[in-house]
């Protein structure tokens, strides 16, 4: 048996009341909250305002936090320039990451040292309300189009959706993506988690901490995979090519994206509500082959390898459904998960203390004669 964990696997590095996930149970809860409750009655701007005070809000502090958010969306125009000429096949994951970073030489709260947790809290929602405004600039600049008027009527998912097209969301199109935010808001200590709370247990700043988190999350191994899922069915084609493909992919061993999960050994529990999202959108739009073969891609993998779809195998044919760029899935997966972020950082310098774990060296255990220069 190995003397440490790789990957970190199964050590526990501090305390959490944030959110409970339960690998073997297929289980998500929010501060004791279910997932299932929370998406069949609450929006996104109720989870935030969860995540980041503990309890669920009344009408009063819902009311106020909604208020603060859309107030708070007007992004620095410097911040504007530079997104009008950032390369226009800039990976919006990059964008986003720049864009975050550059926040913070626009505000004067974002110091180092021991922090004043109110600022933070107002930090953090003004992260929650830019993050998205940032994404629908960039990919409004690089089609040559302008931003629309940024508004202060929309909720979170409306007025991302409007900004992207220019065009209110219908009602079915904001709350399917009010439900992919409140599934993605947190997660327990996933890989940017952690990098956004080992950066602020330094006490370096909220934005650089956020900064870690987006750069961590566009890894493919972590928020990238709803991408691969639809170029993975735009590569598949039709749903009779479904079969061959898989087994090619079984027997040549290559990954089937959005398949299996290294928390979940059962179903993972936000993948059902962004399953039904997706089979109600495609029946609207009158597109169901991509549900046909993401249904068929879990059935067999299910019964060959015993494992099942995650949230982001369903939240792809969602995105594609509402008609979002496959580039800008990821994206969305950070304007979501940016409460949990927030959430967590701030939780981090309640009680912090610097991370500094140790390395197993496996170096030359005897120490080597040195050689000058010359004679080497």
């Amino acid at each position: 048996m190995s003397d440490y964990a790789k990957g970190l696997e199964g050590v526990i590095a501090n305390e959490s009341k944030l959110s409970k996930v339960e690998g073997l149970a297929g289980k998500l809860s929010y501060l004791g909250y279910s997932i299932d409750d929370l998406v069949e009655n609450c929006s996104f701007e109720e989870v935030t305002y969860l995540l980041h005070n503990g309890q669920l809000p009344t009408k009063a502090q819902l009311a106020e936090l909604e208020q603060t958010l859309r107030n708070d969306r007007e992004v620095p125009q410097g911040i504007l320039d530079y997104l009008k000429v950032a390369p226009k096949d800039a990976l919006p994951m990059d964008v986003i990451r720049t864009g975050v970073s550059m926040l913070g030489l626009y505000d004067k709260r974002a110091g180092i040292g021991e922090p004043d947790q109110e600022s933070n809290r107002l930090v953090a929602l003004s992260i929650v309300a830019k993050i998205p405004v940032i994404i629908a600039a960039f990919h409004r600049y690089r089609q040559g189009l302008e931003l629309p008027p940024v508004r202060n009527d929309l909720s979170e998912a409306a007025h991302f959706l409007y900004l992207v097209n220019g065009e209110e969301p219908s009602e079915a199109a904001t709350r399917t993506l009010d439900i992919a935010y409140t599934l993605h808001a947190d997660h327990g200590m996933n890989a940017s988690t952690f990098s956004s709370r080992v950066t602020v247990a330094t006490l370096s700043d909220m934005y650089s901490a956020i900064t870690s988190a987006v750069g961590t999350l566009k890894g493919p191994l972590h928020g990238g995979a709803n991408e691969g899922v639809i170029k993975m069915l735009l590569e598949i084609g039709e749903p009779e090519n479904v079969d061959a493909f898989v087994e090619d992919c079984l027997v040549n061993k290559k990954k089937i994206m959005g398949i299996g999960h290294r928390v979940y050994k059962v179903l993972d529990p936000r993948a059902p509500h962004l399953q039904k999202m997706a089979i109600k959108l495609t029946e609207e739009l009158g597109e169901a082959k991509w549900i046909k073969m993401s249904e068929r891609i879990a059935e067999i993998m299910r019964e060959r390898k015993g494992l099942n779809a995650n949230v982001d195998f369903y939240s792809a044919t969602v995105y594609y459904s509402l008609g979002i760029p496959t580039d800008l899935f990821t994206p969305i997966f950070a304007i979501a998960r940016a409460a949990g972020w927030t959430a967590q950082v701030l939780e981090q310098l309640e009680d912090n203390r610097l991370y500094r774990p140790l390395t197993k060296y496996v170096g030359p255990e005897e120490l080597l004669p040195f050689v000058p220069l010359e004679e080497r």
